[in-house]
């Protein structure tokens, strides 16, 4: 009876633990570079058009970096609990980035993961994996570049390598690069708010796969970021899951500081 008694604690204590939100990583010091502009551009799908309107009306700002950072509820192991975390992802807009995510049992790391991709170059650093190189992490981490460019979406219309493409009054394509050709996301808008919705796309999942799943990007809540309406709660999906494996909430979004030497570190 102390045995299941005692299980039963441990349980519940690790349940306990789950549920405590972590404290926020602190604020990255730097002065962020006054932004050049052009204006918003021409020929546009009328859905992306009315988006773009809606953010940046008729000046688009030229964003070189961003550094994005939050909290989170994370399964980083299929099937497997949820867990709270925080993260900090750094951009080199369209080109690099990198992510440190810390979760947490009762607010205090228990896994650490590095990832980054930089010149095209997939790096991914868990307890239990290390990889570089590898062509199919590298696609997926491309498109992760692209889909979390979506708290700077002035870079989809300021980096010449991206087009939109016209489906509907409620969908378009976003076409970006990736080596020598390019991958696409299906962007859904909201009829009634004009704000993206989901983003989907095809990726691989895991490194030795030979076809690609479903990965959609969910838009849920939008806040004001330096004054400008930005994603505040997004969710990463594979359609064989059933369910988001996580849901981020951003809390700070800083652009145009300097990442050079951030961008290519590790941890904190």
């Amino acid at each position: 009876m102390w045995s299941v008694a005692s299980l039963a604690g441990l349980l519940i204590l690790g349940w306990l633990g789950l549920q405590v939100t972590p404290a926020p990583f602190p604020a990255i010091p730097g002065t962020a570079a006054t932004p050049s502009s052009i204006p918003l551009l021409p020929n546009l799908p009328a859905p992306v058009e009315r988006f773009y309107r809606l953010t940046y009306g008729e000046c688009i700002p030229v964003i070189t970096s961003a550094i994005i950072t939050g909290r989170a509820a994370i399964r980083p192991i299929p099937g497997g609990p949820t867990l709270p975390a925080r993260f900090r992802f750094i951009h080199e807009a369209g080109r690099n980035y990198r992510h440190y995510i810390e979760a947490t049992w009762f607010g205090l790391p228990i896994l650490r993961v590095n990832e980054s991709y930089l010149d095209g170059v997939s790096r991914i650093e868990l307890p239990w994996q290390k990889s570089e190189g590898n062509p199919q992490t590298a696609q997926a981490a491309n498109l992760g570049l692209w889909a979390e460019t979506t708290s700077m979406p002035a870079v989809f219309l300021t980096d010449p390598r991206v087009r939109w493409q016209a489906v509907n009054d409620a969908t378009a394509l976003l076409v970006v690069p990736f080596e020598q050709a390019h991958e696409t996301f299906v962007v859904r808008f909201d009829p009634t708010t004009g704000l993206p919705t989901l983003l989907e796309s095809m990726r691989f999942k895991g490194e030795t796969d030979t076809h690609k799943t479903l990965w959609s990007n969910g838009l849920l809540r939008w806040a004001s970021f330096g004054g400008i309406t930005l994603p505040s709660v997004g969710t990463a999906a594979w359609a064989d899951d059933g369910r988001p494996w996580a849901v981020f909430t951003t809390e700070s979004i800083g652009l145009n500081t300097d990442v050079r030497q951030s961008v290519r570190a590790k941890g904190l």
